[in-house]
């Protein structure tokens, strides 16, 4: 089962699915705001965005092993894991092609068509471009958080409604940026771990491009982006709460703050996985944050 759950980055899809649920229930109805979907459809939603992002990273396992010594090193066969990597794509796709009918916007299947379609072709050719792919990576998990308001909030925008189902709307956009720039970054570092089996294996990453000192000083800078981000969100919506300020800045800017100190002398592998780690505490609280706004926009 482990392998398996490996294969499929269990780890990464239960921060997706955590992330999703924050923003209908922490964020959406709490506030009692005009939504479409039920306890059952968002479920639903949540099921078939896991198991296409399930697929891309079987995919992209697919991908990589015929560069190194198979899938996890030859623990699953390529046979079975090219037919999970069928199964959950039809899953997703069909569950998706259900759910835009069922909320009477079919042309919305073309939504979750596009996103299995973009990690099987940065499974298949966009991996070895440098850049593109981190950034291919960071965009599909900001999409998986811009899903549920597109499902939930846009169907049942009338007029009447416009101006605050628009609200809900870019606060699920901030923090759909907020961790496509921690992803992005995340990838870059987990670049840095694989380094020299992806030199071995002929593919271009930001780490082997650069080296890892220059990188090392990247990754260091970029934070930088996420941390004013986060400050500026502070100082202009959550300055008179107290309570979130303070959470905010033990939970999320405390361990941006963390990771840029210790990233400036990151050299090993053990270094650059605690740096991963971070990174990944921080998306977690970030969408745990989501709980917070109905307290503070009461």
């Amino acid at each position: 089962m482990y392998p398996f759950l490996k294969l499929i980055k269990f780890d990464n899809l239960f921060l997706i699915a955590i992330a999703q649920l924050c923003v209908k229930y922490g964020l959406f109805d709490p506030f009692g705001i005009d939504i479409t979907l039920n306890g059952f459809g968002i479920t639903l939603l949540v099921l078939s965005t896991i198991c296409i992002t399930a697929a891309g990273n079987i995919g992209i396992e697919i991908y990589t092993s015929e560069h190194t010594n198979g899938l996890l090193n030859g623990v699953i066969s390529e046979k079975a894991a090219n037919l999970w990597f069928i199964i959950f794509n039809v899953i997703g796709v069909l569950i998706g092609f259900y759910m835009s009918n069922l909320i009477g916007r079919p042309g919305f299947v073309a939504l979750f068509i596009i996103i299995s379609g973009v990690f099987y072709i940065y499974a298949s050719y966009l991996k070895e471009i440098i850049i593109l792919k981190n950034l291919i990576i960071g965009v599909l998990i900001a999409l998986s958080l811009i899903v549920i308001p597109i499902f939930d909030l846009l169907p049942a925008i009338t007029d009447k409604n416009r101006a605050s189902q628009t609200v809900f709307f870019s606060i699920v956009m901030d923090y759909a940026i907020f961790a496509f720039i921690i992803t992005v970054i995340r990838e870059i570092t987990k670049d840095c771990i694989t380094m020299d089996k992806d030199h071995n294996a002929g593919l271009n990453t930001i780490p082997i491009t650069l080296g890892k000192d220059r990188t090392v000083k990247l990754i260091s800078g970029l934070i930088i982006i996420p941390l004013g981000f986060v400050i500026y969100y502070i100082y202009t919506y959550l300055f008179s709460n107290t309570i979130a300020v303070i959470s905010v800045l033990g939970f999320i800017i405390a361990p941006l703050l963390l990771f840029m100190f210790k990233s400036w002398n990151a050299e090993t592998n053990k270094h650059f996985n605690i740096l991963s780690v971070i990174l990944k505490i921080v998306l977690f609280t970030a969408s745990l944050s989501l709980l917070l706004y109905q307290f503070i926009l009461k």
